[in-house]
């Protein structure tokens, strides 16, 4: 407990408390700050860099812990979670979620309800910003995974360091921090607190994508390109500028769309005048807006293929898209989103 507290700690690592530090400086006193905290040697590493500069900026820190229930050593992982809040001298809140799995992988499941008890975690304690502790090893698998998985380009850029979603503002400060330095601060911090990372095995379940990244491909990887991950990080940060040039232009591509006052609809006229490289990345930025998940590519270029053939099937009412509970329809020339329910 004394050693987490000691400003000049040596569990603490100076580039993982600067990236820290600089995710959190520009804060006012007294705003709230959450860690979402598995129990893992990279979330109780993220925990005890947060709590001491969360102290010397003066912010109130939050611990918040999701049982899954998908492992028999839950439990244990909520009582080191909770063990770990109280050597760092902060709350810590938790909760137990049900995983559905309805039609999608366990992973995008679990992740689903994690991410939704967080917010409601963050929001019952006044939390309106959550640090995470992804690094940029993670980064790296996930540059690998959506490049085996083909989501294009923009999909690259990966996880964002601030992400705005539901009125919490997700932090990642790791994200061009290898994990190595990561273990070497939890093993120090073990070493002074006697407090221990839980393991989580499902990490190298080879059943999970991960996991089969992790046993089998990344082997390889270290021994024929040692820097490949800093190497995939540094293209997730390119990809990401990209993106956000295209996000821009579609944003202003919109506005020229006359677009409805409640964005429920936009001039098919308008949209088809654009360059044909600009029509699909403003119907992806037309669907953020709404609030619903991007379509599959091959779905989103079925959509292009009839939004630009409309008036060759004779009548605009041939074309009705369904998506996530709602009908993308063509009336008058406009573009529009209807909830199944009102069209039969």
């Amino acid at each position: 407990m004394g050693a987490s507290r000691t400003p000049d700690s040596p569990a603490l690592d100076p580039s993982l408390l600067r990236a820290v530090d600089a995710a959190l400086a520009a804060l006012p006193a007294g705003a709230a700050v959450g860690v979402a905290l598995s129990a893992g040697a990279d979330s109780a590493v993220l925990a005890l860099h947060a709590a001491h500069a969360a102290r010397r900026l003066g912010l109130p820190l939050h611990c918040f812990h999701i049982h899954h229930g998908l492992q028999a050593e839950a439990d244990g992982w909520l009582i080191q979670a909770h063990r770990l809040a109280g050597l760092l001298g902060v709350g810590c809140h938790s909760r137990r979620v049900t995983v559905d799995v309805d039609g999608r992988g366990m992973e995008a499941a679990a992740r689903d309800a994690r991410y939704a008890a967080l917010a409601e975690l963050a929001a019952h304690a006044g939390v309106g910003r959550l640090l995470l502790a992804h690094h940029q090893d993670d980064q790296a698998e996930t540059v690998l995974l959506r490049l085996l998985r083909g989501t294009g380009p923009l999909g690259l850029a990966a996880m964002r360091p601030v992400t705005a979603r539901g009125g919490l503002v997700w932090l990642r400060p790791w994200l061009d921090q290898p994990r190595s330095l990561i273990l070497d601060s939890a093993r120090r911090f073990e070493a002074l607190s006697g407090w221990r990372p839980v393991r989580d095995p499902s990490n190298a379940d080879e059943r999970y994508a991960r996991g089969a990244l992790r046993t089998g491909l990344t082997p390889v990887l270290d021994a024929r390109w040692p820097a490949w991950r800093r190497t995939l990080a540094r293209h997730a940060a390119q990809a990401r500028d990209l993106s956000d040039w295209v996000d821009e232009t579609a944003q202003a591509d919109w506005a020229g769309l006359d677009p409805d006052p409640d964005d429920q609809a936009f001039s098919l006229a308008a949209w088809r005048a654009l360059p044909l490289s600009r029509q699909a990345p403003v119907l992806r930025h037309w669907l953020r807006i709404l609030g619903l998940r991007m379509p599959t590519e091959a779905r989103l270029q079925a959509w292009l293929r009839q939004l630009r053939g409309v008036h060759a099937l004779g009548h605009d009412r041939d074309v009705r898209l369904g998506h996530e509970g709602v009908w993308i329809v063509v009336r008058r020339g406009r573009v529009l989103r209807i909830p199944k329910t009102q069209v039969e």
